[in-house]
């Protein structure tokens, strides 16, 4: 056996401190996030007993960012990003530069150069993909109108944060040479360059490869090979992309997430993958921790207020400021507030490339690092705090009542509607990619359709291109009734929750108990429960989705 097993002994450390710390945190109601950074903290250097091997950690961690980043392009969706994209890009751009702006701010107090408040700055302007999404996701917001916006304003953060790690080398090279201007914009031609070409290639060459790979592997029928296919993508194309284009791990396995989603198994590629990413990002969160001095709290106590302060109050702000100027109801301009009112993975990555190019002092590092363990720790009882906020608002001010509850109208079907169309009409729940084709066959083929999105701005598209579209939640029975959906012949739910399709099928043969239903399965197991359930026809992500669908809807006509 060998002597040297530093590997094992930070592996077996990181993970039996990150479940031990993570359960502790779970029972004080906090994110496992929270415990995962502390276990970090406790086998750094920083503090006494075993230190594991910060080299492998960091190596590791890089596993982690890439994984994380190929995550996230497998949940990215242009066309959700566009169906927010009046609220969520020039809410997350002004939100940035404000964030940025307050960070440039106070480090300039301390005396801090340029460079270093720009990396300070932007480094607390960009929340924490993770804690967001499991956030909305055990609230049950994840699927509604203002999760979906702040999904939409993160993943216009994550790109603009992606831009700056692809920069942020060319401009650190030009402030410490001190070279001219025309260098400097030499430097960064060439690096966008090289990004650009291998973007090209990706959605070029990759959005055709992947999907065929894919689907080559699943004719095998080894399980194991396809999630050795989907690990193998994500880091072999973070690793050649560094190599070859000299662009990020994090770059390159976001579009090789991107790419994967093209494919109709991306629902299994992120299914089968989640264990090994959960795993490795366990271990990115835990070799954070290593690299926080944990001195910085009793000794800079007013720094790190200000930092605090910065991410939990002026970000969210800011935020709720832009999203009531963009005429949104309060409760929405809360939920995207506090969603925003932390820092993660985004802001570890950014701030230990500015270590690591000599931007960033240490002890930039350690306030963002506790600036994260803080805010993170404190997102769930501000999102606890939302509904209470709410009911108090609307006791003490009539305008905030007034905020509160805008008048929609969307939400039901405009006066001029044909009433011919409302009869033996198909009602469409969910206008996503399937959504839209089955929309569009429907129309092709002569028959009445009305579609029920959680969406404005799709439903506003669908009214100006003349499809009848209402604007709402489908499990909401008065949307089910703007749809007309008691005088409705057939019900689509394209959805990819099996849950919510069965409450809205449960609630639509209440008010029709004639109607057909076709329902959407995300997989093989989800469409048996729901045929054993006998909600109506069921089509699963092995058939062409929007073609079963609509063969079913032929079926039943």
């Amino acid at each position: 056996m060998p002597h040297d097993v530093s590997l094992i002994a930070t592996l077996a450390a990181g993970f039996g401190l990150a479940l031990a710390l993570g359960l502790v945190a779970s029972f004080l109601r906090l994110p496992p996030l929270v415990g995962y950074l502390l276990a970090g903290v406790l086998i750094g250097p920083a503090t006494p007993g075993f230190v594991a091997d910060m080299g492998l950690a960091a190596q590791l961690s890089e596993i982690g960012v890439m994984l994380l980043m190929f995550g996230v392009g497998l949940h990215f969706s242009v066309a959700d990003l566009v169906a927010v994209r009046r609220i969520a890009v020039p809410g997350a751009l002004v939100q940035i530069a404000v964030a940025t702006a307050l960070g440039m701010a106070v480090s300039s107090l301390w005396g801090w150069d340029l460079g270093a408040a720009v990396v300070f700055g932007l480094s607390l302007s960009v929340a924490s993909t993770v804690v967001l999404l499991k956030a909305l996701e055990a609230r049950g917001l994840l699927a509604s109108m203002n999760g979906q916006i702040a999904v939409g304003w993160l993943v216009v953060e994550d790109l603009v944060m992606v831009l700056v790690l692809v920069l942020l080398p060319a401009v650190a090279e030009f402030m410490s040479a001190g070279t001219d201007q025309r260098t400097l914009w030499a430097t960064l031609g060439w690096t966008l360059f090289k990004v650009g070409a291998f973007i090209a290639l990706m959605l070029v060459v990759g959005r055709w490869a992947f999907p065929k790979a894919l689907w080559a592997i699943t004719r095998t029928g080894s399980r194991e090979l396809f999630t050795l296919g989907v690990i193998a993508a994500a880091v072999g194309v973070a690793f050649g992309a560094a190599k070859l284009f000299d662009v990020s791990f994090a770059l390159g396995a976001f579009f090789a997430g991107m790419m994967m989603r093209e494919s109709e198994f991306s629902h299994r590629a992120a299914d089968q993958s989640l264990p090994l990413r959960d795993a490795f990002a366990v271990l990115f969160f835990v070799a954070v921790g290593m690299l926080f001095e944990p001195a910085v709290i009793w000794e800079q106590p007013l720094k790190l207020l200000m930092v605090v302060a910065i991410i939990m109050l002026g970000k969210t702000v800011a935020a709720v400021a832009l999203v009531l100027l963009l005429r949104y109801p309060l409760g929405t301009a809360l939920t995207v507030g506090v969603s925003l009112a932390q820092i993660g993975e985004f802001s570890f990555i950014l701030a230990g490339l500015g270590v690591a190019l000599e931007l960033l002092p240490k002890e930039g590092q350690s306030l963002i690092l506790a600036g994260a363990l803080i805010s993170i720790a404190a997102n769930s009882a501000l999102f606890a705090a939302i509904e209470p906020v709410q009911a108090w608002l609307r006791r003490r001010s009539p305008w905030l009542r007034r905020l509160e509850v805008r008048e929609d109208p969307l939400a039901q079907l405009p006066e001029s509607t044909d009433p011919r169309l409302l009869t033996g009409h198909v009602v469409l729940v969910g206008y996503g990619r399937v959504g839209r084709h089955i929309t569009e066959v429907l129309r092709q083929q002569g028959r009445a359709v009305v579609v029920l999105d959680h969406n404005r701005e799709r439903v506003e598209a669908l009214r100006a291109d003349g499809v009848a579209a209402v604007h709402g939640q489908a499990a909401d029975p008065e949307a089910l009734v703007q749809a007309h959906v008691a005088r409705a012949a057939q019900l689509v739910l394209a959805l990819p929750d099996a849950q919510e399709s069965r409450r809205i099928v449960e609630l639509s043969r209440q008010l029709n108990a004639q109607l057909s239903v076709v329902i959407r399965a995300r997989s093989g197991d989800e469409a048996d429960l729901l045929r054993a359930s006998g909600l109506g026809a069921v089509c699963s992500p092995e058939d062409e989705v929007a073609q079963a669908m609509l063969r079913a809807l032929s079926g039943k006509a």
